[in-house]
């Protein structure tokens, strides 16, 4: 799954250009889209988490600070906009699944994730994107919580500020997720046994 990988999110015009730099600059935005690509060679299902919110704010949350500065920035995640479509250089295949949610801070809580991978099969689930402060944290802990086992690629998840991602990784995400790496990852699904999976 990647979360919120979206042009408006971490591609060149940002709406929070100091998260989309740590996704560049750190490599993970690119070491998502080797795991979008190794998926895809493997027969791996992928799932892009994409956030965004109507034009007129109709069943967005509220109730917190960071919602209502996201109301304020120049760049908008609004349906249907180029802010919401899947940044390069990850490539979104056919038989990819995009799931757009409206509200919330989750990728997962109240949206369509869930019964989706239990359709799938899926016991097992790859978190990469951004953010290391909210979004991931949130969906390694809702996947836990549905019984998913859930898998950090340290390197392919960005934060702000940039050594806030391997503290909240060592203290929070080890705890409750495998931690590995993109090569690690693209070598499993690479491996004996590799062929069509979720």
């Amino acid at each position: 799954m990647t979360v919120e990988c979206q042009q408006g999110v971490v591609g060149p015009d940002s709406a929070l250009p100091e998260l989309a730099e740590a996704a560049v600059c750190s490599g993970a935005l690119h070491r998502v889209a080797r795991l979008v690509a190794g998926a895809h060679e493997a027969g791996v299902q992928v799932l892009h988490a994409v956030a965004e919110r109507r034009p007129d704010g109709r069943g967005a949350n509220r109730n917190a600070r960071l919602f209502r500065a996201a109301g304020r920035l120049p760049v908008q995640q609004h349906t249907g906009t180029a802010a919401v479509r899947i940044a390069a250089p990850i490539e979104v295949a056919g038989e990819d699944l995009v799931v757009r949610r409206l509200h919330g801070l989750s990728p997962i809580a109240g949206t369509d994730v869930d019964a989706l991978l239990r359709n799938l099969g899926c016991r097992t689930l790859v978190v990469t994107g951004v953010s290391a402060n909210v979004a991931i944290p949130n969906a390694v802990f809702d996947a836990v919580n549905l019984g998913y086992t859930a898998v950090v690629p340290a390197d392919a998840i960005a934060g702000v500020p940039a050594d806030y991602t391997p503290a909240m990784i060592r203290n929070t995400l080890a705890l409750v997720a495998t931690v590995t790496t993109t090569d690690a990852l693209l070598d499993c699904w690479r491996g004996p046994g590799a062929g069509a999976r979720t």
